[in-house]
């Protein structure tokens, strides 16, 4: 497991669907899980059902499968809260996802970072639904320096 890195980094990332959001995620999880990092997601819904239906129609190892929906797809938000409390004493890396509307993201970044110390190893991904925020896309992408692409974490340039 590698050591806890001294960074904080954030990004944003956008879905029109429950299905969208993981089919944007999945190859960035899959590839974060492969490099032992622990992998968070904060919903604001359930999303243990359709993560099941997704899986059941990709070409991945049932091993990788396995993985995925150990990574707890529910909306129990104080329950990994405690969790990255955990992981961050054991100095693991971590990437969170923080999946809703706009208030909820901001409300769930805010009890992230009570968890948080001045010197750790972890990504915040907020994903953001585009139909919410539709206008103030360019306001949201403003505060964040890269964006989560189905390819991968992207620079974000100004148009």
């Amino acid at each position: 497991m590698k050591k806890n890195q001294d960074t904080k980094e954030r990004l944003c990332a956008f879905y029109a669907s429950d299905y969208h959001f993981e089919m944007m995620s999945l190859p960035y999880i899959s590839k974060k899980i492969d490099e032992k990092d622990e992998v968070i997601i904060l919903t604001e819904n359930n999303l243990e059902q359709t993560i099941q239906t997704f899986l059941t129609k990709i070409n991945l190892k049932e091993e990788k499968k396995r993985q995925i929906l150990k990574l707890n797809w529910k909306n129990s938000q104080e329950e990994k809260l405690e969790e990255v409390r955990k992981k961050l004493q054991e100095q693991k890396n971590m990437i969170i996802f923080v999946k809703g509307k706009e208030e909820y993201i901001q409300k769930t970044n805010l009890k992230i970072e009570e968890c948080l110390e001045e010197k750790n190893g972890i990504k915040i991904i907020d994903c953001y639904n585009i139909e919410e925020v539709g206008n103030n896309l360019n306001k949201i992408m403003e505060q964040y320096s890269k964006i989560l692409k189905t390819t991968g974490e992207k620079e974000i340039t100004k148009i």
